[in-house]
Order: C-alpha cells, then sequence, then structure tokens
C-alpha cells in the first residue's frame, strides 16, 4: 500500500493540500469587523444577513440552473420536431445550438472574467439566461430558436466560467478536491431534472411554458447570488512599481500606485492569454473534456428520441433518460472523494473511458441485426454515464492545478469550456449523421469508442503533467 501512495504521489495525483486560496485572500469585509466566526466562512455582502448554506454551494446551485437550459431541448425534441417540422440533424444541431458560443468565445469570456470580476459575470450570464429564455418561449420558427439558444449559450458560460475560481476563493484548501467533484455535478444533475421534469411540462402544457418555467427559476437564482455569494476580488499580482500597504493589516494595494497598477493591467490579458495557450497543461484538460462531453451529449441527447421510436411513453422515457443522466452525479462526486483519498488523476480518467466506451458498444452495438436485450442496453448506457462521470469532476480539479497560475484559473476553464463546446456542438450532429447513412443507431458506439481511445491517451498525458510538476 505504501508504495502505490508512492506511486500514486509520483503520477502527480490531485490533492487537496497543494490546492490553497492565494495567500493575500481576505474575505470581502461587512459592516461588523468580527463577521469571520470560522477558518472558512466568509462574508455576506454589507446588509444582508448570511445564509446558513455556504456560498460555495451556492455556486454549484447556481450551475445546475444554468445547466438546465442546456438541457430543456431534449424533453421537448419530439414535441418540437412535431411543430416546427424539424429534421433529424436540425435536431441534432438544435441540441448543440447552446454551444455556440461557448465554441466561439469561452477563452475571450474566460479572459473578461478574470479581469473584470467573478460575482459580476455570474449576474450578467444569468440575467441573460432569464432574457433569452423568456424570448425563446415566444419563437415561431427553428432559426428563431437556434439563434436564442446561442444567447442562452453565452450565459451559461458567463455563469459557469468563474465558478471555479470563486469556489477555490471561498475553501479551505483541504476542502477544494471534495467540492470540485460537487461542482463537476452541475452538468448531470441539471440534464437529470430537465429530463425527469421536463416532459410532464411539455405534454401538458407545452414546449413554451416550459421555457417561461426556467427563466422564472433563472431570474430567483439572479437575486439569490446577488444576496448570498460575497465578490470575491481577483488576485492582483504586485508588480515592480506596485507596493503593498498594510498599514491596516488587509494587504490593500496602496492608492499612491493603483495608477501604476491599472496601467500593468492593459496588458495583463494578454499575458494570460498567452500563459493559457502556451502551456501545455491547459490543452490536456481542454481536450480531454472535449472527447468526454462529445459523447456523453450525443448519447444522452438522443435517448428520448431513441426511446420514443422504440415506442415508450413520454412519462417512462423521461424517467429513463432522468435516470441515466442522474448516475453521472455519483461519478463525480465520487472522483473528489477517490482524488482525496489519493487516488492518481490518470487511473481515475482511464476507467472512466474505459467504461465509456465498453458501455457504448454495449448499448448499441449489433451482430447479425440482434443487439443485447432491451434491460442490459439500459444497464450499459447507466454504465456508460456513471462511470464516465468520474471524467468531469477529475479535470476540473486537473485544470486548478494545471492551470499556468493562479490568476489564469478562469482562463484555463475558458479554454476547458471553449473545446468541450466544440465536443458538444460537432458530437450530436456527427452522431445523427452515423445513424442516417446506416439508417439506425447501430454504430453509434464507433464514433464513441473512437473517442474514447483519445480520452485514453490523454489520460496518460495529463498523468505525465502532474508528474512532472510534482517533481519541480
Amino acid at each position: 500500500m505504501a508504495d502505490e501512495a508512492s506511486h500514486a504521489s509520483k503520477e502527480g495525483r490531485v490533492s487537496g493540500e497543494g490546492d490553497a486560496p492565494h495567500e493575500g485572500y481576505v474575505p470581502k469585509k461587512v459592516d461588523e469587523p468580527s463577521a469571520i466566526h470560522a477558518p472558512n466562512a466568509v462574508d455576506a455582502p454589507s446588509g444582508v444577513v448570511a445564509l446558513s448554506i455556504h456560498p460555495s454551494w451556492v455556486i454549484v446551485l447556481t450551475g445546475m440552473c444554468a445547466a438546465l437550459h442546456v438541457a430543456k431541448i431534449p424533453p421537448a425534441l419530439p414535441v418540437l420536431q412535431a411543430e416546427l417540422g424539424l429534421t433529424l440533424l436540425q435536431a441534432g444541431f438544435l441540441l448543440s445550438a447552446v454551444q455556440v458560443a461557448s465554441m466561439t468565445f469561452g477563452l475571450l469570456v474566460g479572459l473578461s472574467v478574470d479581469g473584470l470580476g467573478l460575482k459580476r459575470s455570474m449576474l450578467f450570464g444569468l440575467g441573460l439566461l432569464f432574457a433569452a429564455s423568456a424570448l425563446g418561449g415566444f419563437a415561431q420558427n427553428a432559426d428563431m430558436l437556434m439563434l436564442l439558444r446561442a444567447l442562452e449559450g453565452l450565459g451559461f458560460l458567463c455563469v459557469v466560467m468563474p465558478a471555479p475560481s470563486l469556489i477555490r476563493r471561498t475553501l479551505l484548501p483541504e476542502q477544494l478536491n471534495g467540492r470540485m467533484g460537487w461542482w463537476g455535478t452541475y452538468m448531470p444533475t441539471g440534464n437529470a431534472l430537465a429530463l425527469l421534469v421536463g416532459p410532464l411540462f411539455v405534454v401538458s402544457l407545452g414546449w413554451h411554458v416550459w421555457w417561461w418555467l426556467l427563466s422564472g427559476i433563472t431570474l430567483a437564482t439572479f437575486f439569490w447570488v446577488r444576496a448570498a455569494v460575497p465578490d470575491v476580488q481577483q488576485v492582483t499580482v504586485p508588480t515592480s512599481n506596485t507596493k503593498l500597504d498594510t498599514s491596516d493589516g488587509d494587504n490593500s494595494v496602496s492608492n499612491a500606485n493603483s495608477s501604476a497598477n491599472t496601467n500593468g493591467n492593459n496588458s495583463a490579458w494578454r499575458e494570460r492569454l498567452k500563459s493559457t495557450i502556451t502551456n501545455k497543461g491547459p490543452w490536456l484538460v481542454s481536450l480531454g473534456f472535449a472527447v468526454y462531453a462529445s459523447q456523453w451529449m450525443a448519447v444522452v441527447g438522443f435517448l428520448p428520441t431513441v426511446y420514443a421510436q422504440m415506442g415508450l411513453s413520454a412519462g417512462l422515457t423521461g424517467v429513463l433518460t432522468a435516470c441515466v443522466a442522474l448516475v453521472n452525479v455519483s461519478g463525480n462526486i465520487m472522483s473528489g472523494r477517490l482524488l482525496q483519498r489519493g487516488w492518481p488523476a490518470r487511473r481515475l480518467l482511464q476507467i472512466g473511458f474505459t467504461c465509456m466506451a465498453l458501455g457504448a458498444i454495449g448499448a448499441f452495438a449489433q451482430w447479425q441485426s440482434q443487439g443485447l436485450p432491451t434491460v442490459a442496453k439500459f444497464v450499459c448506457v447507466v454504465m456508460f454515464s456513471a462511470v464516465g462521470g468520474l471524467i468531469p469532476g477529475t479535470l476540473f480539479s486537473t485544470a486548478v492545478r494545471l492551470a499556468p497560475s493562479e490568476n489564469t484559473v478562469s482562463t484555463t476553464v475558458g479554454f476547458m469550456q471553449q473545446l468541450s463546446a466544440v465536443g458538444q456542438f460537432l458530437g450530436p450532429p456527427l452522431v445523427a449523421w452515423v445513424a442516417v447513412i446506416v439508417g439506425g443507431w447501430q454504430w453509434t458506439w464507433v464514433v464513441t469508442v473512437s473517442l474514447s481511445v483519445i480520452g485514453l491517451w490523454l489520460a496518460q498525458r495529463i498523468g505525465n503533467a502532474l508528474l512532472a510538476q510534482q517533481m519541480k
């Protein structure tokens, strides 16, 4: 066991003790100087009574709210195809249209978040989601719906991009891996809730009401974040022209040097961009997330359509698909626990991609036009999602470790989100195209297995990168 632990350390496992917030971090003060009562406490904004729930949990729940908008299409897809006359290929692009903003502006938004403020970006994103979803309920054609979906994608990006940095700055180092595992659940949990509840509203009240309901939930979340999440400032890295004034014990930057600091910030985004895209760490975690997200979104996104073609009712389809999405949460949570116990990130990624490949083969492959029994196929899809859930939680924790610096965490996450969006944008249409060509879903596994093989290669490279960092 000792040898295994030593080997894990050499591999560069993601552990809690090395991920501390910057040393000069001081939570934002409120009116009462004695507002901080515990080592890991952060203060509520001035004039607001602190809620019993820790701000990091509010951030996780906010991510789940944003994920509802990404996942609201699958339960409404059969109805949208009937009402708007969508082809299967158009439906695939509608599933992935929300990723256009992430695919195009992920890195740019990450840079903006690092420079403009974490909480401000999250509130802006929530406002954008609220407006786009409210207007989407009035859409009368596929083009308008796709345009608003792209706008929702930008809002989603602005919500989730600052979250890892905000979480990092509100926790003690030993709490980080566990909470990042929970943060990795925001997408599958949002998917599961949307897939479980969505069909009830779509069938009984129509897809328009479903859009407006999510708009209202987002508005409520906006005010919750505004009240409960502290406006934690970004790290300010002192330069030769910037002196710290510690006379008041707050490590604040002297006003006399603010002008010099502002001039330095004019080129700061260029330095963050250069540092991020020239470092192999952000590339590895971003590509890893891309090959994971593309196949997960393709499989889970089309499950309602597959089950509908099998003749299952809308209610049963929603329950089965929600179960598949929900079990992904268990993998994310387990990844945080295993990382804290010393499991190497490389091993968790290898297990995740291997089980996704095997699950897809079992769920879709046929031999002489015969596949596995329906129950066995469902078990394979559950394995595909559940064990595959080890991947996002591990990659989020690894991204914090492999970011070139503290100031590039959001930029690294933005880059990861951008390449993930590319995968999610291309994955569903690619699977739909294969299904159209062969006349069924039986060759879907070829796409997913190919992506998993790439993921296994990236897992090895990520392990090597963590090892190299450990030895510095």
